[in-house]
């Protein structure tokens, strides 16, 4: 018998040529990992200053605070640290945590928080970047009163509509349109340093140390300088798209972008700003007044680009949340055969609404800024917890130095949440209210599930395997189909669910020529994708294994026509010794899947916690895919079969007989 064997994979491609340097790599790279943090200096400086008086403390400790940022949490940390958690080729906060949960088990909470975040992020960052760009058209004369909110608006909604047709034709101009922008950063900053090249100085850390020590709450400002690192774990989460050498190398070039334009803007805060910014963008104001137009034209690009980055990584987040048991089965969609390329419709209109209520609330991007750091640093707290146990047991680091780090980190973290703490009545609640939305979804998708493990009894299949032996050839029993497959929960090969015994042998037993028992197994690799078979009884009774990586949707059926192919191919399974359900009008083979269905049964008795938990996810259930749909199941093939849950049954109640007096 043979044990392990592949599947090919169907829909799209696994082969990846994201290990290649060439340009046309980095200009991919380029275009999907860098929209985020590269539109942020439409807003950065803009929120640093704010309504304060322009002085050279503020604007050269701004600089300062926003070039070692830079340097420390994005390049450190990101480039060069996170990208080393390379699972199969794969990066973000689930492909990390799928690399290190074996070594703690209260590891799923941060994993929660900062997977809740970055969903929450997903939110906010299309509608804070296409207003900050949007906002630009104000400066041009005859424009000044125009409707931004409206068209912000439609903007994002033709960027969330797009999504149905897959990202993949839009993506290939991601890259020509990033290289533009970044170029016209360099290009628009390096006119304003070249004026005044002193500003230069604001690289020396003095500055920073001094904004934050001498300046009336200079502390504060680290909510604000935050905002030149969002993005930063859009370079991890990406990471199989482009693979670490293209974001590395990139990087150089997206630094010194970013960073001459930061320059620029400080250069004309000093030289032209006046006292007070009074609402002008230091980004659009240092453009010469003919590029303004293409200038503005670029930067929306640029920010749907960012958008779109955003949303597609949503999309492939939810969609590792759903293997990995963290969310409600939902439909998933492959609009192209680009690995990667998923789309998702109801996480789609679910965030588009919370990105047309937050720009119907907040109206401009100055008070959408204060709701947007909050997310991105609990994020990033939860990726420096979870890395921490990456470098410790998986790449051997000494303790002291693992410690070193996350004294370092944490440090620089938890000072960027609590300035950012004190923005929460600006509008950090919109943050704390979308992120701690889809933690509850999360908690309860999974301790549900873990509650309901729990009291899954399990049976010895072994024992029961001759007696469905016996039920397949009692002839006086109605055949039900020739193959009858239940998908099973129980990893072991000798086990079986006692409610998959009861369906078949209670009530009317179900008798077939061939049991399968099929397990699903999710790997810690993405892009796993095999089956093991142990065959209990020959020809009657086989369980097999699926392996499958936590990045695949399983499509269930037809892995199994598959097995069967093989198992016939190889003379394991001798189908051609008796009738296969088969005719000559039909040439198909005869089988039948069950889907057992849970309900939870009024019969329990729950402590307060396990009754909240169990309810929510039963409620939130009615809302989700059916089990044979995300399974991959066709509806004509499936029988459901409604089980009722008990888990803790009432053990302790009066019911007394009331004795009539008849006479």
């Amino acid at each position: 018998m043979k044990e392990n064997s592949s599947i090919p994979h169907t829909g799209h491609s696994l082969v990846n040529n994201h290990s290649k340097i060439t340009f046309a790599t980095l200009l991919v790279a380029l275009g999907i990992i860098y929209g985020d943090i590269g539109t942020s200096p439409l807003y950065t400086f803009k929120a640093i200053i704010g309504k304060r008086e322009i002085s050279e403390l503020l604007v050269l400790g701004g600089v300062s605070c926003v070039f070692w940022t830079l340097v420390l949490q994005t390049t450190i940390k990101y480039v060069w640290l996170t990208l080393k958690a390379d699972n199969q080729g794969e990066g973000g906060i689930f492909s990390l945590y799928s690399l290190v949960r074996r070594y703690g088990k209260k590891l799923v909470i941060p994993t929660m928080i900062g997977a809740a975040a970055l969903l929450a992020d997903g939110m906010i960052t299309p509608a804070v970047s296409v207003t900050s760009a949007i906002e630009g058209l104000e400066k041009i004369n005859g424009l000044k009163h125009i409707p931004v909110v409206p068209v912000v608006i439609a903007v994002v909604s033709l960027v969330f509509f797009l999504q149905r047709f897959g990202s993949h034709k839009m993506g290939k101009a991601f890259g020509p349109v990033m290289m533009i922008w970044f170029s016209v950063l360099l290009a628009i900053g390096l006119f304003q340093v070249v004026q005044s090249p002193s500003v230069i100085r604001a690289l020396n850390p003095y500055y920073a140390y001094q904004l934050l020590t001498h300046y009336p709450q200079g502390f504060w400002l680290l909510g604000a300088v935050f905002l030149c690192t969002t993005g930063a774990e859009a370079l991890y989460s990406d990471l199989g798209h482009c693979g670490k050498d293209n974001i590395r190398i990139t990087w150089a070039f997206v630094k010194l972008c970013l960073i001459v334009n930061y320059l620029g803007q400080a250069s004309w805060l000093l030289n032209h700003g006046g006292l007070h910014l009074n609402g002008r963008n230091p980004f659009f104001e240092m453009m010469p007044e003919w590029f303004l137009i293409p200038g503005i034209v670029i930067a929306t690009l640029a920010a749907i680009v960012a958008s779109q980055a955003l949303i597609s990584g949503s999309f492939t987040l939810i969609n590792e949340a759903i293997n990995l048991n963290f969310w409600q089965r939902v439909g998933v969609k492959q609009p192209s055969d680009t690995k990667g390329q998923i789309y998702i419709p109801s996480v789609n209109n679910l965030l588009w609404i919370g990105c047309v209520l937050v720009i119907l609330y907040f109206q401009d991007s100055s008070h959408m800024e204060a709701a947007y750091g909050l997310a991105i640093t609990l994020a990033m707290i939860t990726t420096t917890v979870l890395l921490s146990y990456f470098l410790l047991f998986k790449l051997k680091w000494n303790k002291l130095l693992v410690l070193l780090f996350l004294a370092v980190f944490l440090l620089i973290e938890l000072s960027f949440f609590v300035a950012n703490v004190v923005k929460f009545q600006e509008g950090g609640y919109i943050t704390v209210i979308a992120g701690g939305i889809f933690f509850f979804v999360m908690y309860v998708s999974y301790f549900a599930r873990k509650i309901n493990s729990s009291y899954t009894k399990f049976e010895d299949l072994g024992k029961y395997a001759h007696t469905i032996a016996e039920l397949s050839n009692d002839e006086s029993i109605p055949k039900f189909t020739t193959h009858l497959i239940y998908l099973t929960k129980a990893d072991r090969r000798d086990q079986i669910e006692a409610r998959i015994i009861r369906s078949i042998f209670d009530k009317k037993p179900k008798r077939a020529d061939v049991y399968w028992f099929f397990h699903i197994n999710r790997t810690n690799n993405p892009y796993t994708l095999n089956y093991e078979v142990s065959e209990l009884v020959d020809d009657k009774v086989i369980k097999i294994v699926l392996n499958i990586g936590f990045r695949i949707q399983p499509k269930t059926e037809l892995y199994f026509e598959k097995v069967i192919d093989d198992l016939i191919a190889n003379k394991e399974l001798n189908l051609h010794l008796r009738n296969n359900g088969s005719t000559k009008y039909n040439p198909s083979i005869d089988f039948k899947f069950i889907v057992l269905q849970a309900y939870l049964s009024v019969d329990n008795e729950f402590a307060i916690k396990e009754s909240i938990t169990l309810k929510s996810y039963f409620f939130l259930k009615q809302f989700a895919q059916k089990d044979e749909q995300a399974f991959g199941l066709d509806r004509n093939d499936v029988l459901i079969e409604h089980i009722p849950l008990v888990y803790q049954p009432v053990k302790v109640f009066e019911l007394k007989r009331k004795i009539t007096d008849r006479s």
